[in-house]
């Protein structure tokens, strides 16, 4: 479960008290997508005992973002629910290199690699975890001494044809990519992470559904109770396109101050914002649901939601006053920047048949007044990045603009309009 509200993300919050098996099942449903299966946990959480809720990570990238802390904070959760957090860090796994979602084979770390990476990893992860009740893992423990005789009967467990149902080994082979054997080996590795940890749940993002169903059928050919399934999100990037990757440069990351991850949240775009509500952030369910009627309705205008958004994350991670103060250093630098004294006035009328709403597509708000000659013109100027409505840019040429008296419009670094609604 996240921090509480008063204090930075890296405090540490009481554990809470015992709660019945339909009463945790009910609280971990939030932020999750897929539950394998709800009845098996619930059988498990009446059982009465610790679970012990395994979490794999790919030491291959050394910063955390706010995307991968979905999962963490839903592992967070089983532990303040008093359950055994158990990370395994795929020391062993990254040296293969995890095929998942790849077109091509991936580099092979060496173990200078995966170590200095790890370290990182461990670092990062207590400003989540409780570090105290958290169990720590490596797969090489288990994975190093295994006899190629052994690896031989583990992989008897299987078969080829289950292997290759991913995705994305389908689509390579059909894009006459190579297959190689040591990446058909993944899963079955990472199967065999919850057989030596004997784990009941096993959490991962949507991406890895395919790997964690694998400890499932491992566990059953060992002779082992089925870990349940906890799949988590994939958060889109602030690109509101790619999936959130420090590779791709749409990541937000744990560990960044709070004005650049003020700046970073208020960039994306609108259509997101639900989705990162629901899992980046620690609103009420009925906060989270009213939030998404406000959008859906318009009777919630997006950047004020976009302001409480970005409020909501920096208060995560770096505590209530730290949001407070990246608020102010966003507005001090992007809203009021080079805006001069005297900003030309464009007065529109208000459109009563729209509820007393002013909306207009963004090209044809610039050619009202009078920023652009053409919306021909207002579209190349939108898609080069040169067009700005209160200090916040518009990435897409066929955004709708709710317009509001006071509102200032920027084309370039010169041009500026002031709206007065009447």
């Amino acid at each position: 479960m996240a921090p509480t509200r008063k204090e930075p993300a890296r405090k540490v919050a009481a554990a809470a008290p015992p709660l019945s098996a339909e009463a945790q099942l009910e609280a971990l449903r939030r932020g999750t997508v897929e539950i394998i299966s709800e009845e098996d946990l619930r059988a498990k959480l009446r059982a009465g005992r610790p679970l012990r809720v395994k979490l794999g990570l790919d030491p291959s990238a050394p910063d955390l973002h706010i995307g991968i802390a979905i999962v963490l904070r839903k592992l967070r959760q089983f532990q303040d629910l008093g359950h055994e957090a158990i990370i395994v860090i795929g020391d062993f796994t990254a040296m293969i290199g995890d095929p998942t979602g790849k077109k091509q084979v991936r580099p092979m770390l060496t173990p200078e690699e995966v170590e200095a990476n790890a370290a990182t990893y461990r670092d990062q992860y207590g400003r989540i975890l409780d570090a105290q009740r958290t169990r720590l893992t490596f797969n090489s423990q288990w994975l190093s001494p295994i006899r190629f005789s052994e690896l031989i009967r583990i992989a008897s467990k299987t078969t080829v044809a289950r292997i290759l149902e991913r995705d994305d080994f389908q689509t390579r082979l059909r894009g006459g990519i190579a297959v190689h054997l040591h990446e058909i080996l993944y899963p079955l590795c990472q199967a065999y992470d919850s057989v030596a940890l004997q784990a009941d749940v096993e959490l991962g993002g949507t991406d890895q559904k395919f790997n964690n169903l694998m400890g499932r059928d491992l566990q059953r050919e060992f002779g082992q109770s089925p870990q349940v399934v906890v799949l988590t999100p994939l958060l889109p990037g602030v690109d509101g396109v790619e999936k959130m990757s420090k590779s791709l440069g749409n990541a937000i990351g744990i560990t960044e101050a709070p004005a650049e991850m003020y700046g970073k949240v208020m960039s994306v775009p609108d259509a997101v914002m639900p989705a990162y509500f629901e899992f980046a952030t620690d609103i009420s369910a009925a906060d989270l649901a009213r939030l998404k009627r406000g959008l859906e309705d318009r009777s919630l205008h997006p950047r004020d939601l976009k302001r409480r958004l970005a409020r909501e994350i920096v208060t995560v991670w770096h505590g209530l006053s730290a949001a407070a103060q990246a608020e102010k250093a966003f507005d001090r630098v992007f809203v009021a920047r080079d805006v001069p004294e005297e900003v030309p006035e464009v007065l529109m009328h208000l459109d009563v048949q729209a509820r007393d709403v002013l909306r207009r597509k963004a090209t044809r708000l610039l050619v009202d007044l009078g920023l652009a000659t053409s919306q021909s013109e207002a579209r190349r100027l939108i898609a080069q990045g040169g067009v700005a409505v209160d200090g916040e840019r518009i990435a897409d040429v066929s955004a709708d603009i709710e317009v509001r008296d006071g509102m200032v419009v920027r084309v370039g670094k010169r041009r500026f309009a002031r709206i007065r609604v009447h």
